[in-house]
């Protein structure tokens, strides 16, 4: 029986998930492994037990990676459960910057009690709230992984122009995005070029303020910046100043700050981009899959610090071991195992910066007695066995 400790509202799509070798729910104590939104687990204490944490969406902000790391505690994340959720949304907040529609319908409430009037102030006035089409236009998008993609597809769709830069571009990415979008090598490009330049960045010391007054300074004047990523992504003050001097004509934002808020070409938006049904179905299916396949098989699948890892079962026990990518820590694990006569059926390796994690499927083994002798090599951080 294994424990997962839920520290937010799951959807009930992803933790039917769960079969009954499972007890889920957020009372869970020792758990083994857990599942999170938003909430923010920096201070929290977590079991010796705990395994794994899966977090349903992209960021992993609200976890604290590095502790996790060190005790062997693996992370994951859904990267593109929630992609067209996002997209949709940066798809209206290009529409609603550029036609000003917030506004014309915050004036058009204004007009209430005008009877017969109304029909003839909305044609004298709607003139205030005139906008560029998408169409002909041309889109900068900072980053093309999941969202990114989809975000350029889209706009290519609308008969808008896209360049996209992201200088580690996957291949599946690359296969997926539209051939007609311009592969941009030097991010200045992206700034000189377009109409409206949509960030899909994760938050990193070198993305933080990555939108700042130099970078404002080689955009088109009247640009439309859009932000779901990360509040962080954008320098405020300078933005506010590029507000107020026109050189941008308006700033969407999915993280909004005391800052941003209530200011002219500000469109700030309560963090909404991954609030769909769909999305949240598909981030907690995604997550508690990746959950089961580590718990029950040791596999690693989109994990934000540990190598990506997959193996075939094959043998009696597969013995699974976290350590740091140092010398003589692999040599040491398979003298072990020959030491105890045990049979390797099966074996892999693989590493992601301080940290390596090995699987080997083994039968014949006093699995007990070699994973104390694993776990006692200098380096190795968890051992455990399948």
């Amino acid at each position: 029986m294994y424990k997962i400790k839920t520290y937010n509202k799951i959807s009930k799509i992803g933790l039917q998930v769960f079969d009954d070798k499972y007890t889920v729910g957020d009372e869970v104590e020792n758990a083994d492994g857990a599942i999170v939104r938003s909430a923010a687990l920096h201070d929290t204490e977590f079991p010796e037990s705990l395994m794994a944490i899966a977090r349903a969406g992209a960021g992993t902000n609200n976890i604290p990676i590095d502790r996790c790391s060190e005790k062997g505690i693996v992370v994951f994340n859904t990267p593109g459960a929630n992609a067209n959720a996002v997209k949709e949304l940066v798809l209206a907040g290009m529409l609603i910057s550029s036609r000003r529609v917030i506004p014309a319908i915050e004036w058009a409430k204004t007009l209430k009690g005008e009877g017969d009037a109304v029909g003839k102030l909305v044609e004298k006035g709607k003139g205030a709230f005139a906008g560029p089409e998408l169409k002909g236009k041309t889109l900068g998008i900072i980053g093309l992984g999941a969202i990114g993609v989809m975000v350029a597809n889209a706009a290519n769709h609308l008969g808008m122009t896209v360049y996209g830069y992201d200088p580690y571009l996957s291949v599946n990415s690359a296969w997926n995005l539209n051939h007609n979008a311009v592969h941009i090598y030097d991010i200045n490009e992206i700034y000189k070029k377009c109409d409206y330049i949509s960030v899909h960045v994760p938050l990193t010391d070198s993305t933080k303020n990555m939108i700042d007054a130099n970078a404002i300074a080689m955009m088109k004047d009247g640009v439309r910046i859009l932000n779901f990523s990360r509040a962080g992504l954008v320098k405020s003050d300078d933005m506010l100043a590029a507000l107020e001097n026109g050189k941008v004509a308006a700033y969407v934002t999915d993280f909004p700050t005391e800052e941003m808020l209530c200011v002219d070409g500000v469109i700030a938006i309560p963090h909404l981009g991954a609030s769909t049904p769909e999305s949240e179905d598909n981030c907690a299916d995604m997550a508690a899959k990746q959950l089961i396949d580590y718990i029950e098989n040791g596999n690693i699948v989109n994990s934000v610090n540990m190598p990506a890892i997959s193996m075939p079962r094959s043998g009696e026990h597969r013995i699974c071991v976290i350590h740091k990518n140092i010398p003589n820590v692999l040599n040491s694990i398979t003298s072990i195992v020959a030491e105890n006569d045990v049979n390797i059926e099966n074996m892999l390796n693989k590493s992601r910066g301080d940290y390596a994690y090995t699987m080997l499927d083994v039968n014949n083994a006093n699995v007990d007695g070699v994973a104390e002798r694993l776990a006692a090599i200098d380096g190795t951080i968890k051992v455990r066995v399948i």
